[in-house]
This record gives structure tokens, C-alpha cells and sequence, in this order.
């Protein structure tokens, strides 16, 4: 399967070095704007050098797209390709919390008779929770812990010294649609749990800045019909970008991997 990569940076570069040996899957495509176009080439020659460096998806010879690029690259290369029949695998979910980009996302997929894929990221039981909304959800609970330096450049830093930090800190606390427009890099899982399950305005999050704890710790508490059940991880941070786990390049591989596997749990 060829495929187009979009992004190139720290989670575009980790899955590159983890599929650069598998059967079944070329990266043909690296998608960068111009001026990250000769760190792009470099990364290519060493982990993809089947690929060509450009600036928008290939008009032909594509068969998936994955987006690794952040939020502004789905308006401006999955809707299209969603558009022109091609399926996509969706890493920055957080983006979602726009109001309009999921009825867009589902349009433009329906209009080009095919799919788009939200990974699970850095959280896990997405599955159960999203089975358990057919039997009828009652509340659904989010809350992110990381280290303080995790929320470096977000509004968390607006009134206080997140070096200076010696306790827990919440420093968010409201609705998952909100938490992903304020903390874009840093609240995908919010995302992710609130489409699964309630829906982004009715997804209750808490956001802390923890200096007691070196891993992104993420949990999630959810109650309905068919029980109640409690989930919480503790994942290590991806060693090029403290903002994401490493959890989230591993899905997005398992994600690109199922495509092309005989069997898929």
C-alpha cells in the first residue's frame, strides 16, 4: 500500500523508523510545507527513500493518506484527499473540537465514498467506550496529569511558574471542547474520549500540571447501562515532544499496519 505521511516531525518521524521494514507498506509521499522540505529530504533518505518531499498529496499513485502534522493540516490536505477518494488515518483529534470540522471530516469522506479514521492515541478502552454509548452513557470523566514542563507554551503558564511548582496544580477544568481549543497539543485524549462517548460538550475534563510524576498519566471514568468502569494509564512521553505520548505513535502505526494485515483485532 502506498502511502502518503503528512508531517514530518517528532510523531511523523517515529512511525517512519518503526514501518520503514515492513511488508506491504511504502511510504511514497512525505507532506511539508517548503521550508520544512530539506529536514523532510534528509529524514526520507534515511527512513523512506522511496519517497518524494512535496507540498501537497500526490494527485495519483496515493492509497491511504496519515496525517502527523498537527491541526491546520487537516482542512488543508485530508478534506481534499477524503474528497478525491482517499481513506485517511486522523492523529490530531484534538482538532475536532472546531465547531463544524467533524460534520466536514464525515462530508468530505461520504462525498469521496470513503473513510476517516481517528486513532485512539495515547488512551486506551476507546473501543469499550464507545460500545458502551449504544446501550446509553450517563457521565464520562476525563483528567490529564503531566509534569510541569509538559505544559510549556499553553495557557497553563498565564498567572503562575510552572517551574516554581511543588504541588498539583489543576489548571484547566471544563468541557472537553474547550480543553482541546486551549491545550490543542496537549488535549487529543480529551478529543478522542468525548467523540467516543458524550460528545465534546458534555465530556467533563481536568487538566494538571503535577510535578510528582514523570510519565503523562491520563485516566478516564465512564458510567452508563452497561456499568461503570475506570481506566488509567501512565504513559511515557515521546522522547522528541514532552506534549505527546509515545502511545500516540504506536497507534498510529497499529492504525497503518491494519490496513495491510491478514488479520485485524
Amino acid at each position: 500500500m502506498k502511502i502518503a505521511l503528512i508531517g514530518c516531525g517528532a510523531i511523523g518521524t517515529s512511525l517512519l523508523e518503526l514501518v520503514k521494514d515492513d511488508a506491504g507498506i511504502e511510504i511514497a509521499a512525505i507532506v511539508v510545507p517548503a521550508f520544512a522540505a530539506d529536514a523532510a529530504r534528509e529524514t526520507a533518505a534515511r527512513l523512506a527513500p522511496k519517497a518524494q518531499v512535496v507540498e501537497a498529496v500526490p494527485a495519483a499513485g496515493i492509497e491511504l493518506v496519515v496525517e502527523a502534522a498537527g491541526h491546520a493540516a487537516i482542512e488543508q490536505h485530508v478534506l481534499p484527499a477524503l474528497e478525491r477518494g482517499l481513506p485517511a488515518i486522523v492523529a490530531s483529534v484534538g482538532a475536532l473540537s472546531a465547531p463544524g470540522l467533524p460534520e466536514q471530516l464525515e462530508a468530505a469522506a461520504r462525498k469521496g465514498g470513503t473513510q476517516a479514521q481517528l486513532i485512539a492515541g495515547a488512551i486506551g478502552a476507546i473501543d469499550a467506550l464507545a460500545a458502551a454509548r449504544v446501550g446509553g452513557l450517563q457521565s464520562v470523566r476525563y483528567t490529564g496529569r503531566k509534569p510541569p514542563h509538559a505544559w510549556t507554551g499553553t495557557p497553563a503558564e498565564e498567572g503562575r511558574d510552572l517551574a516554581a511548582l511543588t504541588a498539583e496544580t489543576v489548571i484547566f477544568e471544563g468541557s472537553a471542547r474547550e480543553a482541546a481549543r486551549l491545550f490543542p497539543k496537549n488535549a487529543n485524549v480529551a478529543a478522542t474520549v468525548s467523540l467516543a462517548g458524550l460528545g465534546l460538550d458534555h465530556t467533563s475534563v481536568r487538566l494538571i500540571a503535577d510535578p510528582g510524576v514523570s510519565e503523562n498519566v491520563h485516566q478516564v471514568e465512564a458510567e452508563g447501562a452497561f456499568g461503570r468502569f475506570e481506566l488509567t494509564m501512565r504513559n511515557q512521553a515521546l522522547a522528541a515532544n514532552p506534549k505527546t505520548s509515545a502511545l500516540t505513535v504506536y497507534s498510529a502505526v497499529r492504525a497503518l499496519r491494519g490496513r495491510v494485515a491478514p488479520l485485524v483485532i
